[in-house]
């Protein structure tokens, strides 16, 4: 078993990819759309047709709950930047990544996003993960491997999040 830690974090992936892709099957626009509170993290479209997101200055409760847009925005932007600093040029920032502007450019960013992002862990070694060569976003000086783990995480959290939300706006609807 010569990456035996590659493969178990490559099957980590997928039991999130598993969840993540339950949620974005049949997200709709309106439900990327949808508040689930008065007040939480969204995405808002600009003069220009750009979807620009929130940025928080803190973490706190107070914000109040994210849009599925800004959750998906945020898997985009996260994954956008690992890659881009991992096996790229490492000069994406946030400011250059907005939302696409509906559910399905959404997903298929996402989607896109994870083959490649799949296909780049697939080439890796054990030792390459041990390696602190590609750790540059969102932590240097670690094993990359701690990076792959991180990415297998957030990718979790934010179908979870997603998940959620499309279960407050299913109930929101009236029943019959």
């Amino acid at each position: 078993m010569a990456n035996e830690n590659r493969d178990c974090l490559l099957r980590q992936l997928e039991t999130a990819w598993a969840l993540t892709s339950f949620h974005l099957d049949g997200l709709t626009t309106e439900h990327c759309m949808w508040r689930p509170a008065a007040k939480g993290l969204h995405v808002r479209e600009d003069a220009d047709g750009k979807w620009l997101p929130d940025w928080p200055d803190h973490e706190g409760y107070d914000l109040g709950p994210p849009s599925i847009a800004w959750l998906t925005w945020h898997i985009g932007f996260w994954w956008s930047t690992v890659i881009d600093h991992s096996f790229g040029a490492a000069t994406l920032t946030r400011e250059d990544v907005s939302w696409p502007g509906d559910a399905e450019r959404a997903r298929a960013w996402i989607e896109r996003l994870h083959g490649e992002w799949r296909a780049a862990i697939e080439e890796l070694t054990d030792e390459d993960l041990r390696s602190h060569e590609r750790a540059r976003w969102p932590v240097s000086e670690r094993p990359f491997g701690d990076i792959v783990a991180w990415v297998n995480l957030e990718l979790m959290k934010n179908a979870s999040e997603i998940g959620y939300a499309r279960f407050l706006h299913g109930a929101s609807l009236p029943s019959g």
